[in-house]
């Protein structure tokens, strides 16, 4: 059996890019570990409640281990907050000293795989840019053998971002975004059937209850989304992308640990 560590920005973020894949992993025996690098806090005095929520969704998917590496989220968007007293916003963390940090957990694990991100943060948040450089830094700190970087095929989020706005519905991203966010579908790596474990995803994502709000178009349709039944769920989000950096363009496989 392998160790897999999932690297994350936020809390929420690993049901969102790799719930399925996680919950795959820990049913067939493999140690799965999830780490944030920031507790989803962008202001002090916020409640830690997001962290309980973590570790909720995290119990869900079937993770052993539940980390934080304490920085502040840096939020998205052009205004990027300063840094609130005592703590670091994780946009203008020293990589480095982050990069220790995750390293040490990958060598107490003695990790197989590292989950992170690709170079553009998917859709360009800062935090989750931030998460490439640093999970790229700790893998080779620790000897971490893999690395495989989250991701989404960019075709299809242009045409689900256009039938929603034919319905005039909430599109995930905007048009501008959606063509150069992730990766083109040819560059993806790893193609996971998640199907099968859609009931665990789509509950992890419901322990995020904080995220989901309840006003806003967008929040109900999330409500909405999670009220399905998991077959329903699991046909609307059957599998989870990845890139492997050490492969060439136009493999595919379909395990992370293949």
């Amino acid at each position: 059996m392998a160790t897999v560590v999932a690297f994350h920005a936020h809390p929420d973020d690993e049901v969102i890019l790799t719930g399925g894949t996680l919950a795959r992993a820990a049913a067939r025996g493999h140690r799965v570990v999830v780490v944030t690098a920031t507790d989803g806090r962008v202001h002090n005095g916020e409640s830690d409640f997001r962290l309980g929520e973590l570790r909720r969704s995290a119990g869900i998917l079937g993770a052993h281990r539940v980390e934080c590496l304490g920085y502040a989220d840096s939020g998205y968007g052009p205004l990027f907050y300063p840094d609130p007293p005592g703590r670091v916003r994780f946009g203008r963390a020293n990589v480095e000293e982050a990069a220790q940090q995750l390293a040490a957990i990958l060598g107490e694990e003695h990790a197989d795989l590292l989950l992170s991100y690709q170079p553009n943060g998917g859709y360009g948040h800062r935090d989750h840019v931030q998460v490439h450089h640093v999970g790229k830094r700790g893998a080779e700190l620790a000897g971490t053998p893999r690395v495989l970087e989250a991701t989404m095929p960019r075709e299809l989020l242009v045409r689900v971002g256009h039938l929603a706005r034919m319905l005039r519905l909430p599109a995930p991203y905007e048009p501008d975004v959606a063509r150069s966010a992730y990766a083109p579908r040819a560059s993806i790596t790893h193609r996971i059937d998640v199907f099968g474990f859609a009931r665990q995803k789509r509950d992890a994502f419901a322990a995020h209850r904080s995220q989901i709000g309840e006003s806003s178009m967008g929040a109900r349709m999330y409500a909405a989304l999670l009220r399905l039944p998991p077959q329903a769920f699991g046909l609307l989000f059957p599998r989870e992308w990845f890139v492997d950096p050490a492969l060439p363009a136009g493999v595919s496989r379909r395990d992370i640990f293949d």
